[in-house]
């Protein structure tokens, strides 16, 4: 019997500033790395979110003056977290991330799935 596919709502969870010394072209990067396994999750039939897609531009809207001042502290990672909460899943990507691991343990206690590879995500419809 065929499994049935379904489209998941994935969150992507990868590095935005772990290791970049809050270089503007090294966060833009890892922006990139997220945007990429984004792309390919929508052409596997899903819908990919990431919580920079939503952060980004209500920082730059507050007049954050950069990473870690407290705008950032009061959007980043909440946005983050109240996006996973409407996720089916999540994908981490890429290398050491506080904020990603925190993603997949977050996730891992509402019971969704946690998949560490784009060649572990079944195709959607």
């Amino acid at each position: 019997m065929n499994a049935v596919r379904r489209s998941q709502m994935i969150l992507v969870a990868g590095p935005y500033r772990s290791g970049t010394g809050d270089d503007p072209v090294k966060l833009e990067a890892n922006v990139r790395a997220m945007n990429q396994a984004a792309l390919a999750l929508f052409r596997a039939g899903h819908l990919p979110v990431t919580g920079e897609a939503l952060a980004l531009p209500l920082l730059e809207t507050a007049g954050c003056t950069g990473p870690g001042d407290a705008l950032f502290e009061e959007i980043f990672h909440p946005v983050a977290e109240q996006l996973l909460s409407r996720c089916d899943a999540v994908l981490r990507i890429g290398g050491p991330s506080e904020g990603a691991d925190r993603m997949v343990v977050r996730a891992r206690a509402e019971n969704k799935h946690v998949y560490t590879g784009l060649d572990e995500v079944p195709a959607g419809r």
